[in-house]
């Protein structure tokens, strides 16, 4: 019996594949011809050729190699050659993306990614990917040998990010794979956190994304009152702090309550609290979504705190908002954010250590 597929089936590429891993898809996929591939994309057949190879010599990655086999049944040669419903594909494209759910869109991938980078410009930080696991962790140096697991990520936003060559493997033999971020990496978190102070100022476009025209035009109609809140530091508060003396020569903050800092960190992405909705403590208190595990902690850590030292952690840790930025917040004197950071972070050790012993609970 023979399905019909319909117009709402669709077997082609999504539209954030970049061109090359098109290119090289039609060419080892479909069969087309390197000079066919090379006319329907309008560039030159030794271009086509030094992409196709460049990939083929990137299959060692793990994170390319498992990308370009889940790709490889969604290829169709109406992706590179019909030109003519090329443009009405991608618009088809654009719109499902823009209502997708938890499905993999070049909006997710954006979003995903300025986290993950920008942990990824810390010093000394690597994206540690085994073989065997579901998702992939970023981890820092954090002296005497230690590392410290400051975010984890989905492996198929990993294996996005490696396929637009925003991080790569120098070793992919090992069991676990150790990323960093490259040079168009660092190009991609400049242009995406460019993007967003550009919306967040009223400047260029949505490119064609209703829900966020409508956003602000709501904006718009409360005289532009309301602001999407901002954090785009290349690393945490904490790390800065962690490289400041006290007076007496030790670091201003120790590497315990860095750890106590992103372990709060940690359990906050784990429960995806990152919206727009969440900007203060009592955001968190309010917060009436179904809790799992990692929302609970996050709660009760919080609660435990109160307003004032739950505001300062969740704004420095979870939010990585500069001191100087807290301390016009909370309408604090300069100077006093780091103390009081201090203070709570001492607070938030000691409620780890009652409730749920020294170390956290393992993820996977």
């Amino acid at each position: 019996m023979t399905l019909n597929k319909g117009p709402e089936r669709s077997e082609r590429l999504p539209v954030w594949i970049p061109n090359a891993a098109r290119n090289y898809l039609a060419h080892t996929q479909k069969g087309l011809s390197i000079r066919a591939v090379a006319r329907a994309s309008d560039c030159h057949p030794s271009t086509v050729l030094r992409q196709v190879r460049r990939f083929e010599g990137r299959r060692d990655d793990p994170l390319i190699d498992a990308a370009l086999d889940a790709l490889s049944h969604q290829v169709s040669s109406v992706d590179i050659a019909n030109k003519r419903g090329k443009t009405a594909m991608i618009a088809q494209l654009k719109c499902k993306e823009t209502h997708a759910g938890p499905e993999l869109t070049q909006r997710r991938i954006d979003q995903e990614a300025k986290r993950i980078l920008r942990r990824l410009c810390e010093p000394g930080a690597i994206l540690a990917v085994a073989r065997d696991m579901e998702s992939a962790v970023v981890v820092r140096e954090a002296g005497n040998d230690d590392q410290l697991r400051t975010a984890c990520v989905d492996r198929e936003i990993a294996q996005a990010m490696a396929l637009k060559d925003w991080i790569s493997c120098p070793d992919p033999e090992s069991r676990v794979a150790r990323y960093f971020i490259t040079n168009t990496g660092r190009a991609a978190l400049r242009r995406l956190t460019a993007e967003d102070e550009n919306r967040a100022h009223g400047l260029g476009h949505n490119r064609g994304d209703p829900d966020a025209e409508a956003a602000w035009d709501l904006d718009a109609i409360d005289g532009g009152s309301r602001r999407t809140r901002r954090y785009h530091g290349t690393e945490s508060p904490l790390v800065g702090l962690a490289r400041r003396k006290d007076r007496d020569g030790s670091p201003f903050l120790d590497r315990a309550l860095v750890a106590v800092g992103e372990r709060l960190r940690e359990d906050f992405e784990l429960a995806q609290l990152g919206g727009d909705h969440i900007k203060s403590w009592e955001d968190i208190m309010d917060d009436d979504e179904p809790a799992d595990d990692a929302r609970k902690r996050v709660k009760t850590a919080l609660a435990d705190l109160g307003p004032g030292l739950g505001d300062i952690v969740l704004r420095c840790c979870c939010f990585l908002e500069g001191l100087e930025q807290t301390e016009k917040s909370m309408g604090w004197s300069a100077r006093s954010g780091k103390i009081v950071l201090r203070i709570a972070l001492e607070r938030l050790q000691r409620h780890y250590e009652t409730t749920n012993g020294k170390y956290a609970p393992m993820i996977g």
